[in-house]
């Protein structure tokens, strides 16, 4: 007897069949790249340190990486979380569409459930498609977040890998439950909740502000002679400059306060935001320990006290200058002709009328008491870091995408001149706080006001507090479009550093139910605008919410893909050679705000 013939058909090409022939707008489609994105996200940073790391090779290592790979691929894991909230979310819109559609079989022996059936039909048939889409993802968002938070359970023994054998998962905002006992430390999914309230909020302003422009037939004219359209475009330009504006002034005050967290109050803020800030402003930390001593009142110009002694003298010997010059017993603590006297005896140079600490020990050593050459020194180290950030960051998209562009003389102009305005951008940035805390402590402000001490000088009030207030302003060297996506990055930042560190480390359940409150609100919000209100999006969250929703082959995501039987118009054909130019440029902009 002959065997049945089998399928010539690879399993996986059936699987690829079957997608490709239902929408890409399918609630299966949007799960899918959900998961595998999602997943990108979480477990490439957890794998890396054993990529990096010696450690594989051994028993513990191997244990270590076995524990990630079931964290990540658990229920709890940010990829199925993640999952149930976006494409939970699109499969409850579509279960509501079903169910309002169809009617219910008139069993007898089920009339409760058919009353029951009817009154639910009735509410969601009273919903806009708007409303019945956010009432879908604020469900599958608590699921989302209640999965996210899941307390781990898991046995502790000697047989188990250490903790300091596996990656912490603090470490990775995008990927952390909560354990099971939270007092004493902060919520691990905080900063992903951060990241989605900025945006969510960020979304509803340009709702408000932004509202779609409607188009009106050909030849309507409006109250001043101009076309409706025309109009409109004109209003709508006027809330982009408004927008752009309140850009500015957001990135300003987060920077304010990051940067005066960074100086007095470092744990508020990611310790890898705190090396990077850092290496950046090329600052020593025993500058930043003398100045959170002043503010702790460990350290006094007036009541001569230095707690512990050595604080900076230690430092200004090894500056080869005087121990002296780091003595607060010593020091002058105000301005006038005695801190004149005082320096004469020290030998300090170029600080006539004036106390505190001399600048050759602020500036570390560097440019000597030349304030101005110090702020230009530093600029110049900043802007040539800075090169080497935003070169990959601006030439990288167009060498993966269009690569011939950048042999045409206007492209490769334009790309050098976004890398130097961004570079410039950032050397600005620092070189304006340290010439900020000279111009306060020994250019101007101290001698103008002698009387005052130097205790309030280079207190949290003094000189770096107005350095911080004054380096956001070089947000306006950068591009118009570029400050948004800028100011939406270190928003969460700032607000995470102006919450209250008790109440977040205290375990109550009213930190919980704020931020699962928060979350499911801001993640719902967030859906149902890349659904209904796509241009209250921008950057990467409307980037990201138009792959994950509509797929590849929206907006400026559109690739070149087979053809299923429908003949290609002309406009189809020349899609994406018209995108081609946005796909580099905001490809460009995601990549930036990694950094």
């Amino acid at each position: 007897m002959d065997n049945p013939p089998k399928s010539s058909t690879p399993l996986y090409q059936s699987i690829s069949d079957y997608l490709n022939s239902i929408p890409s707008d399918h609630p299966l489609q949007i799960s899918l790249r959900t998961y595998f994105l999602s997943l990108s996200l979480s477990l490439g940073p957890s794998l890396l340190p054993f990529i990096l790391s010696q450690k594989t090779r051994r028993k513990g290592g191997f244990t270590a990486l076995k524990h990630v790979l079931k964290r990540e691929f658990g229920v709890s894991g940010f990829a199925f979380a993640m999952t149930a909230g976006v494409g939970g979310g699109a499969a409850l819109k579509r279960l509501f569409d079903t169910f309002e559609d169809n009617e219910p079989s008139s069993n007898p022996d089920s009339q409760n459930s058919i009353q029951l059936t009817s009154a639910f039909r009735r509410f969601i048939s009273k919903l806009s498609p708007t409303q019945k889409t956010f009432l879908a993802n604020i469900i599958s968002s608590f699921i989302s977040i209640s999965l996210l938070q899941l307390p781990q359970r898991s046995k502790t023994n000697n047989n188990q890998c250490s903790l300091h054998s596996v990656p912490k998962r603090s470490s990775i905002p995008l990927t952390s439950p909560l354990s099971e006992s939270t007092r004493g430390r902060t919520s691990a999914t905080l900063d992903l909740t951060l990241l989605l309230l900025v945006r969510a909020l960020d979304s509803v302003f340009r709702s408000a502000v932004l509202p779609s422009s409607y188009r009106s037939k050909a030849g309507d004219v409006g109250v001043d002679g101009i076309g409706v359209e025309e109009n409109e475009e004109m209003r709508k330009q006027k809330r982009q400059a408004l927008t752009r504006k309140v850009d500015a002034i957001v990135f300003w005050a987060c920077s304010a306060r990051i940067m005066w967290c960074f100086f007095y109050e470092p744990q508020r803020l990611p310790r890898s935001y705190n090396k990077w800030i850092m290496s950046i402003a090329n600052i020593d930390p025993r500058i930043l320990s003398a100045l959170r001593a002043i503010r702790a009142d460990k350290w006094s110009y007036t009541q001569r006290r230095s707690d512990p002694a050595d604080l900076v003298t230690t430092f200004s010997k090894d500056l080869g200058y005087p121990a002296a010059w780091g003595d607060p017993k010593i020091l002058p603590p105000y301005g006038g002709e005695g801190a004149t006297k005082v320096w004469e005896a020290l030998g300090v140079q170029g600080r006539n009328a004036v106390g505190g600490l001399p600048c050759e020990i602020v500036h570390g050593g560097l440019a000597g008491h030349n304030c101005y050459a110090n702020a230009g020194v530093r600029g110049l180290k900043a802007f040539g870091e800075a090169l080497a950030i935003y070169l990959p960051v601006h030439v990288l998209p167009i060498l993966l995408t269009r690569p011939q562009k950048l042999l045409q003389l206007s492209t490769l102009l334009s790309t050098l001149l976004n890398i130097l305005r961004s570079a410039s951008f950032l050397s600005t940035f620092v070189s304006s706080i340290w010439f900020t805390v000279c111009f306060t402590r020994t250019i101007f402000l101290a001698k103008l006001f002698p009387w005052i001490s130097h205790d309030f000088w280079d207190g949290p009030f003094g000189c770096t507090f107005l350095g911080s207030l004054v380096c956001g302003s070089s947000i306006w060297i950068e591009q118009g479009r570029r400050r948004g996506e800028m100011a939406l990055y270190v928003l969460p930042r700032a607000i995470r550093a102006c919450l209250s560190e008790k109440w977040l480390k205290s375990g109550k359940r009213s930190v919980k139910f704020a931020e699962r409150l928060t979350f499911v609100l801001s993640l719902a919000i967030l859906l149902t605008s890349s659904s209904h209100a796509p241009d209250s999006l921008r950057g990467l969250s409307r980037w990201t919410l138009a792959f994950v929703m509509k797929g590849p082959s929206n907006g400026f995501w559109k690739t070149k893909r087979k053809d299923t039987g429908t003949p290609s118009t002309p406009t189809e054909s020349t899609e994406p050679s018209k995108k081609s130019d946005e796909v580099v440029e905001k490809l460009g902009h995601s990549l930036d705000t990694l950094n």
